[in-house]
């Protein structure tokens, strides 16, 4: 009985913060946009320095302990969006535009040198948001003509798509504004795109599911009858997709909205989520950006809570005005299994801005944060969901592709986290064993 209380406190205890690192550009405040655990352990978050229209891509890698290890600043004009990267066997590929035109570049893993960088003027101001690999090379998305050209998030543009080979040749593209007005997700699965976005005017989340061919399988909206801003997409195991931004529809003011359907769009259960430090909601502004699906069919999603008006209420040292990072851990079933808010308070003897802008899980259980307090904020939760055993690629199962990766691991070729099955201190060929009889069992 003892055992069993133990679990199910460790199942349903609320992260703690394990430790915070921030790093600024040339630029008086950076924000970033995106952060990704890296293969070897460490962290890589992408950004701006400074602000439209006098950006500068802004990129910092860490270590696995938020120590910095290199940056770069990345311009051409000075129109420069950095918003999102992928990790590469051989780089980092970042996605963004470089003076007003949309942009892919490669950059060194060690030393954040270009490997390439190509640009594409796909029509008026425009962007790439996203990109993921397949096995016919690149696949990016984004918007072209932006009426909004200086808006970061949404810019009323028209939805965009391109194949390119593994160097960044274009092979093809397709104007998808028929569908999506702003294309700010994509992934690979299974030979077919999972791409999401905003609708026309962003008054819906919108899916589409696109073979490698460029052939519409479905497309589908989501949402009510206000403003429904989609711009977090992520896919579980089973092919599960889970989104999130915020909404007006039925809310006081700007709530988090986050959903999961099946692999055909079929709505599973939507949930509209806010205002977790009790003050009035008429005011509060409750903002999600990025997703993550959880080992237990759930997810967490990651927002910034705070106000924008002369409106300022506190409790005690915590005001309504100072911008917190939200998290929210949803179940397989669309409860929330528990919501907690993160703030400079929480380290430090004064109170300013922080607001989760993306998150990524972390193969110890945790799960690394993207926090905009004005400089490129890197924070470092615990027990955020529960590390499986022997799941040395961090993809929520255990079969032969971790025991690939563990042999590469002892050979030099891949390092990576969780690959101590006995916890002795070496990896070796008796983890290889170990792993092995935990698949067969």
């Amino acid at each position: 009985m003892f055992i069993i209380l133990c679990i199910n406190l460790h199942l349903f205890a609320t992260p703690s913060i394990e430790w915070f690192q921030g790093y600024n550009g040339s630029a008086e405040e950076s924000h970033g946009h995106y952060i990704l655990t890296c293969q070897d352990g460490g962290f890589l978050q992408i950004g701006e320095t400074n602000f439209l229209p006098n950006s500068k891509i802004y990129v910092v890698k860490t270590d696995s302990d938020g120590d910095f290890l290199w940056s770069r600043e990345i311009n051409i004009g000075g129109h420069n969006l950095g918003n999102s990267a992928i990790e590469l066997d051989d780089g980092y590929l970042i996605s963004g535009a470089l003076n007003r035109n949309s942009a892919l570049i490669k950059l060194n893993k060690e030393t954040g040198e270009t490997i390439f960088s190509e640009t594409f003027n796909n029509g008026g101001t425009d962007a790439f948001e996203h990109a993921a690999i397949t096995p016919n090379g690149i696949v990016a998305v984004g918007y072209v003509y932006a009426q909004d050209s200086n808006n970061t998030f949404y810019t009323e543009g028209q939805g965009f798509l391109m194949f390119l080979d593994n160097d960044a040749n274009e092979i093809n593209s397709i104007n998808l504004n028929t569908y999506i007005s702003q294309a700010y997700r994509v992934q690979y699965l299974n030979q077919e795109l999972i791409i999401s976005g905003l609708s026309e005017e962003a008054f819906d989340f919108k899916v589409i599911k696109m073979s490698l061919d460029g052939d519409i399988l479905w497309h589908q909206s989501y949402g009510g009858n206000d403003y429904d801003h989609c711009f977090g997409m992520d896919i579980n195991t089973n092919g599960d997709i889970f989104l999130t931004g915020h909404t007006l529809s039925g809310t006081a003011n700007w709530d988090t909205y986050t959903m999961k359907l099946d692999n055909n769009g079929n709505l599973l259960w939507q949930q509209k989520v806010g205002n977790p430090r009790g003050f009035n909601p008429q005011f509060i502004h409750d903002e999600a950006w990025g997703i993550k699906a959880t080992n237990d069919g759930g997810c967490v999603t990651i927002a910034g809570t705070g106000d924008e008006y002369n409106y300022s209420e506190c409790n005690g040292n915590d005001c309504s005005d100072t911008w917190n990072a939200y998290l929210i851990k949803f179940n397989n079933d669309g409860l929330v299994e528990w919501d907690e808010t993160y703030s400079s308070l929480d380290l430090f003897n004064y109170a300013y801005d922080w607001a989760g802008e993306d998150i990524d899980l972390t193969s110890d259980g945790g799960a690394i944060i993207a926090v905009d307090n004005g400089e490129f904020g890197f924070l470092k939760l615990s027990n955020v969901q529960n590390s499986i055993l022997g799941d040395i690629n961090s993809d929520s199962s255990i079969n032969i592709l971790d025991v690939v990766l563990l042999v590469n691991i002892i050979l030099g070729i891949d390092q990576g986290i969780g690959a101590d099955i006995n916890q002795d201190g070496d990896i070796n060929i008796i983890d290889v064993v170990q792993l092995i009889n935990i698949i067969l069992e």
